[in-house]
Formats: C-alpha cells, sequence, structure tokens
C-alpha cells in the first residue's frame, strides 16, 4: 500500500459508510423499506418481518440472500423496491478532502458494493466521483455458479481478483465491515477499516474498544482517505 511500490496496487472501494455517511443517508430508509417488503411479499406481520431482516442480515451478511433462498424473493424486485429512497440525493454528503485523496492516489480503483446498481450510481452522480474509478461492481454483479456471492463471499473474493488479471495480493479492499475484510485477507488481499462513519453505524453498537481494536486481518486502520496515500 506504499506510494513507492513497484506495481500499484488495484483498490477496491466499498461505497456505504466508506465513501459517504449512508448511515445519515440511507440506512434508516433502506431498513424500513426492507421491513415493508417482508411485510408486503411474505404477508407476515411487522415484527416477524423485522425479525427476518435482521436474522438473515447476520446469518448472510445480506437479508436479500436469505429471502431468496428461503421464500423465493426475486433479487432485482428486491432491490428495486427497497433503494427507492425518495429524497437521497438531498441527505448523501461525504468529504471533499477525501475525495482530493482519492483522485491523486495511484492504481487502479473500482467501487466494490453489496448496493445495487441504480443506487450506486445515484450516490457517485451526487458526491461527483464516479469519473475517478475504473469501475463499479455492485450487487448485481456478484453471480456464481448461478446464485448471488456478495461480500463476504472468498470464492466471488478470488474471482474478482482473477478478472481484474492481478493476482489478490495485489488487490487493496477499503471497508467499513470488518467480516468483508475477514474473507479478503483469506484469500490473500490488504484490507484497509475505515472508521471516519463507525459512530453512527451498524445500529449504534460503536464503543471506544470496538474502535481502537486492530484484528489480525486488517492491515490498517484509517479515518480518512487522504491517509491511504501515505
Amino acid at each position: 500500500m506504499k506510494r513507492n511500490s513497484a506495481s500499484p496496487p488495484v483498490w477496491l472501494f466499498d461505497l456505504d459508510n466508506t465513501l459517504h455517511n449512508a448511515s445519515h443517508a440511507a440506512f434508516g430508509g433502506i431498513n424500513v423499506a426492507m421491513t415493508d417488503y417482508i411485510v408486503r411479499e411474505l404477508d407476515v406481520p411487522e415484527a416477524e418481518a423485522e425479525r427476518l431482516r435482521r436474522h438473515y442480515w447476520l446469518r448472510y451478511g445480506a437479508t436479500l440472500l436469505g429471502l431468496v433462498r428461503h421464500h423465493g424473493v426475486r433479487a432485482s424486485h428486491f432491490l428495486h423496491q427497497t433503494h427507492l429512497l425518495p429524497g437521497l440525493e438531498e441527505a448523501v454528503h461525504g468529504h471533499p478532502h477525501d475525495f482530493a485523496a482519492l483522485r491523486r492516489l495511484r492504481g487502479r480503483k473500482f467501487i466494490l458494493t453489496n448496493a445495487p446498481r441504480a443506487y450506486t450510481e445515484r450516490v457517485l452522480g451526487v458526491l461527483g466521483i464516479g469519473r475517478w474509478f475504473d469501475g463499479v461492481i455492485a450487487i448485481e454483479d456478484m453471480h456464481m455458479f448461478g446464485q448471488l456471492r456478495p461480500k463476504p463471499d472468498a470464492r466471488m473474493l478470488r474471482r474478482l481478483a482473477a478478472s481484474l488479471r492481478v493476482p489478490p495480493s495485489r488487490c487493496v479492499l477499503v471497508e467499513d465491515t470488518l467480516a468483508h475484510q475477514k474473507a479478503a485477507r483469506r484469500v490473500g488481499m490488504k484490507t484497509v477499516w475505515m472508521q471516519r462513519w463507525l459512530k453512527q453505524a451498524k445500529g449504534g453498537i460503536w464503543t471506544p474498544a470496538r474502535h481502537a481494536m486492530k484484528p489480525a486481518y486488517v492491515d490498517r486502520r484509517v479515518s480518512r482517505l487522504r491517509d491511504l496515500t501515505h
């Protein structure tokens, strides 16, 4: 990850709570929309819908996977309905200093997000940073063996590196979610834990001790993207 390395790394940037404050702009609305979707499509009470949403998120890393596997929900329909988010553009914000550092960062850069492409493009459009990336890998692109395999699926990450024609060791995943970084390290990628919005993320389970921890599979902890250039 050093600037003077012989071969620049391939950067894989998460989107939500890595490049913008999704806890403020989107997560509350997405959670409500997912619960409403489950109530409507599965015909269950709201309390049960909320339980299923959280249960599948904890078990699979994405509520969508549980709904597809156990209830036959169509992924494209779920993603569209739960990411309509009226007013999203007015709520999205990031940090100009982060974006200036992103522009200067050596190496190819890709968005790697479990969010749908339409939502991702809306956020990137507001932030004005889409032109600095070589591509977007959204959840719709993470298919293997006929099934969705989003982060933290290690097989998907390994195949992604192969598709980019680099060894996993040349890839750096910049993420707010530790489970995704753990999977990336398992396939040989380097990892950066973005903590700028950690206090507001994950339903308020932030603690000073959690913020200070550095698991063995995390190479660096940063709270601003310009730290990546040092």
